[in-house]
């Protein structure tokens, strides 16, 4: 039989447009152009499939960011509206938008206004919630005493007068 090394054994390919009926390739440097072809193509293949991955990951990530910042606004239009339960506010205020496409923030919150008074202080912004029945009020006397209990045990220096101090003291903050 033959005895022909790999490198001496030639391939023909056909060149139609330089006119060429034919041309002799070594077949182990065609068999090797092709693997790298075949695995260039995998390669570009993987990488549009990464790319489009991204692409809709990046896609996501701005549709949260939207999100997440018209959340923000609406929050602190309601908060300057002096929303007294600002979750529930947000809750109903998203409700109504996501029934719209185009809902405009300041006209949900001012349809909330005037349907929801109760979810918004007008005259109380500047009064503090009142205490209930249970709750001592800290400004009631005795801060006399616990002044007169200080000075003692800081003339003393005796532990059990800090203590005192500190257990008065404590009822009063």
């Amino acid at each position: 039989m033959y005895a022909v090394e790999s490198q001496d054994v030639l391939s023909e390919t056909e060149d139609i447009s330089s006119g060429e009926a034919s041309r002799l390739v070594p077949v182990a440097e065609s068999i090797r152009y092709r693997k790298r072809a075949q695995s260039a193509e995998k390669q570009v293949e993987s990488l549009a499939e990464q790319l489009a991955e991204a692409k809709s990951q990046a896609c996501e990530a701005a549709e949260e960011l939207a999100e997440i910042r018209s959340e923000h606004e609406l929050m602190r239009k309601l908060a300057c509206c002096g929303a007294l339960d600002l979750e529930a506010a947000v809750l109903m205020a998203k409700a109504r938008m996501q029934g719209r496409c185009d809902a405009d923030i300041d006209g949900v919150i001012e349809q909330l206004t005037r349907e929801k008074q109760y979810l918004f202080a007008r005259g109380r912004r500047g009064s503090a919630a009142k205490k209930t029945s249970g709750a001592r009020d800290r400004s009631q006397g005795g801060h006399g005493a616990l002044e007169k209990v200080a000075r003692k045990a800081a003339t003393t220096g005796s532990r059990a007068d800090l203590q005192e101090y500190l257990r008065l003291r404590r009822s009063f903050l």
